[in-house]
């Protein structure tokens, strides 16, 4: 999709309703439950916030950025997601979270990061985490620099994405199923599941409508 076509429909964008729960869970493995508001009030989650990043690559198309996890000692490890982490005491909102931790961890500038809109909350259970996912616009192709936090960049185009061919299934093992198949997204060679791709599900069903 030509970026200065997307550029230009950020103003519908901002407007469209979101798909929720039901577009998230387009893409939620069998035994992902799906938990009341009241039931994750009750777990009293961390909160966090990430951003999914649109800017045009060298051809001038529209692209979005993940990234694959460092490996380390926890339950997110080596994982596949949009650059985000965890609400700090000095924020002022989940918005400027999601800014912040896209410019410590692959080092765009914060003022260059345009927010458009706010997703559905994504609560991930395993490490009792809920999720505010937000839209960000970047008017130039970044020079990403990472921190020891991530370890590669994945440029995904947009036009990939809202392919049907796109959406696939995957066989995982986790700390809590073995061997089980799920739904996931394909996007340049790199297997999206869980959180993520419910995350990318909603957007989907967001962009479809461009």
């Amino acid at each position: 999709m030509d970026f200065n076509y997307f550029k230009n429909k950020i103003a519908t964008l901002s407007q469209i309703s979101v798909g929720g729960l039901e577009a998230q869970f387009k893409l939620a493995p069998k035994f992902r439950a799906q938990y009341s508001k009241n039931l994750v009030t009750q777990k009293n989650p961390k909160k966090a916030a990430v951003v999914a990043l649109f800017y045009p690559n060298a051809k001038g198309e529209t692209s979005f950025l993940l990234t694959l996890r460092a490996s380390y000692n926890g339950t997110h490890s080596a994982q596949i997601s949009f650059p985000g982490g965890k609400f700090e005491k000095s924020d002022t909102s989940l918005k400027q979270t999601a800014i912040r931790e896209a410019n410590e961890e692959v080092g765009v500038e914060k003022n260059d990061i345009g927010i458009f809109k706010q997703m559905t909350n994504v609560y991930i259970p395993p490490s009792n985490f809920l999720v505010t996912p937000f839209l960000g616009l970047l008017k130039y192709e970044p020079i990403f620099t990472i921190n020891n936090e991530v370890e590669k960049i994945i440029t995904i185009s947009l036009k990939d994405l809202l392919k049907e061919t796109s959406i696939s299934k995957t066989t995982v093992t986790t700390s809590y199923a073995k061997n089980v198949q799920v739904p996931c997204f394909v996007l340049n060679n790199y297997t999206v599941w869980g959180a993520t791709a419910m995350m990318l599900s909603e957007i989907r069903e967001l962009l479809k409508n461009l």
